[in-house]
């Protein structure tokens, strides 16, 4: 297995979360930026992962916005759906 393909492993083993519509959310994100994550676009959303659920949720929900810049553009993009 790759260097890509353990980083997007990895990826998937953080998306597990206590609450199933996070989970789900951060889900499909991985599943349709599976090939640009495993090339190596992976820090931000990484770091994104390592924050709380509840945050995630109320950032995810639009009840508030992510104080990062580098977060607001990756939580807008985890947000639309296909």
């Amino acid at each position: 297995m790759g260097q890509g393909a353990e980083r997007v492993k990895r990826l998937r083993w953080l998306c597990r979360r206590g609450m199933r519509e996070l989970e789900l959310m951060l889900e499909a994100f991985l599943r349709r930026e599976e090939g640009a994550l495993s090339d190596g676009q992976w820090p931000d959303f990484e770091a994104l992962l390592s924050c709380e659920d509840d945050r995630l949720w109320d950032w995810f929900q639009g009840a508030c916005d992510s104080e990062s810049k580098q977060f607001q553009g990756l939580i807008d993009r985890i947000r639309e759906r296909e």
